[in-house]
């Protein structure tokens, strides 16, 4: 009974991706944001919080990494846009764990949903601080081990959740190889371990967010299950609720700072 009504949410657009490891899988992404107006006005939101940590920064190149079917160029022009393959929607091509940047050069990476895609933590943790300048951020948001967060997670959503595996990856998926839970392990099971390991990037801001509005814009994947005009309405009600975001969060925005040269 579950998988039926959740085959009968499934966008019809699901059913032409055959790989979603395949590059034209981005273009279906695009399209699938681009016709759901709730799903859209998130990531806006999501853009805006980016854009709202440039204040202060050192001037240095923007980039965001994995930019995938995104288009935060609308909310933040001067962007470098990055995946790791080609397309239309994408200044650079590489490997997170290879940054083409050079030493203390920029001012801030932005990562929205990628860092539980990246292969292996510690050498994009390296990298980055390599690139940022003194002062220089990197700005996250991911998915987040909440109560809820987990029950969603874990039973609705098609990639893997391990709260037990260390800090890398198996497999070279895009998309498909991936660990829901890294960001949780990372920061909140092991921060000792990341401040121990990289003690010049400090972590400034770890906030749970978000419980409803992802589900009820049905994401890539499914339909949208409220009218638009309710958007407003729902990131009331989660303001409201924002204190029990440690319960309730399904998305946690991650802020570190390199504070040395």
């Amino acid at each position: 009974m579950k998988m039926n009504f959740i085959d009968l949410l499934k966008l019809s657009e699901t059913k032409e991706i055959k790989d979603l490891d395949d590059s034209l899988t981005i273009n279906i992404h695009k399209a699938i944001i681009q016709k759901k107006p709730f799903l859209k006005k998130l990531y806006l939101d999501f853009y805006r919080e980016f854009k709202d940590t440039l204040k202060d920064l050192p001037k240095g190149e923007i980039v965001e990494i994995g930019s995938g079917a995104g288009f935060l160029k609308e909310v933040i022009p001067e962007v470098i846009t990055s995946d790791i393959f080609p397309s239309q929607y994408t200044d650079k091509v590489f490997d997170a764990t290879k940054l083409p940047f050079n030493d203390n050069s920029v001012s801030v990476f932005f990562l929205l949903d990628v860092l539980h895609h990246i292969d292996d933590l510690f050498l994009f943790f390296k990298e980055a601080k390599r690139c940022l300048l003194r002062g220089g951020k990197i700005v996250m948001i991911e998915p987040f081990c909440s109560l809820w967060g987990n029950f969603i997670y874990k039973n609705f959503h098609h990639e893997t959740f391990n709260e037990n595996a260390e800090w890398q990856i198996k497999g070279e998926g895009r998309l498909t190889d991936a660990n829901i839970a890294l960001p949780w392990i990372v920061f909140y099971r092991d921060r000792e371990k990341f401040e121990k390991e990289f003690p010049d990037l400090k972590i400034k801001r770890l906030k749970p967010h978000t419980p409803f509005c992802y589900l009820i814009s049905g994401g890539l994947s499914f339909k949208q299950l409220l009218p638009t005009f309710t958007y407003n309405l729902i990131k009331g009600i989660e303001s409201i609720l924002s204190p029990l975001n440690k319960y309730l969060g399904m998305f946690i925005t991650i802020e570190l700072e390199k504070v040395s040269q």
